[in-house]
């Protein structure tokens, strides 16, 4: 009997901390995106304030703050969608269309954020923004694959659905 109480503690001790992880991580997105707003919001400053301590950046100001400005919104957007991805997973469910569609989205902005981050390196390069480049690259594959995985299982959702 203390063996299969202590399994079901535990078995439930476990469920609470992975919603508990979902949640951390729900807030943490949240914030990611508020703060983001904030920091592609005072772009202009911060550009002309790192201008003073980069000199390459003073001198491509107007482009830096655009180009930073352009993957601030691009960000945002990638942002929004993990949100609404995460409001289904805490919502219990997570193998729907539309996340199917935000995954694909994920896939394009981030292939997006790249393509821009290519663009930046021609005004100034730098070896961190080749490895932002490949990092979103990256990641815009594996939101491509992750999506056609989701859809295949939403497929088999609806049709176990129908059959019940």
């Amino acid at each position: 009997m203390r063996g299969i109480l202590g399994r079901k503690l535990m078995k439930k001790s476990l469920e609470e901390r992975k919603r508990l992880l979902t949640k951390c991580t729900k807030y943490l997105l949240d914030f990611m995106f508020y703060a983001g707003i904030i920091v592609t919001a005072t772009l202009p400053l911060t550009v002309k304030w790192a201008g003073e301590c980069v000199p390459v950046i003073a001198i491509y100001y107007k482009e830096a703050a655009i180009i930073y400005f352009v993957l601030g919104i691009a960000a945002l957007i990638l942002i929004r969608e993990l949100r609404r991805i995460f409001g289904t997973v805490l919502a219990g469910d997570c193998f729907v269309r539309e996340n199917v569609v935000s995954l694909q989205k994920m896939g394009n902005w981030s292939f997006f954020i790249a393509l821009m981050s290519v663009v930046r390196s021609v005004v100034y390069i730098t070896d961190a923004m080749l490895v932002i480049t490949l990092v979103f690259v990256i990641a815009g594959l594996f939101s491509k694959v992750l999506a056609l995985v989701f859809e295949q299982a939403v497929g088999f959702k609806e049709e176990n659905d129908l059959t019940i």
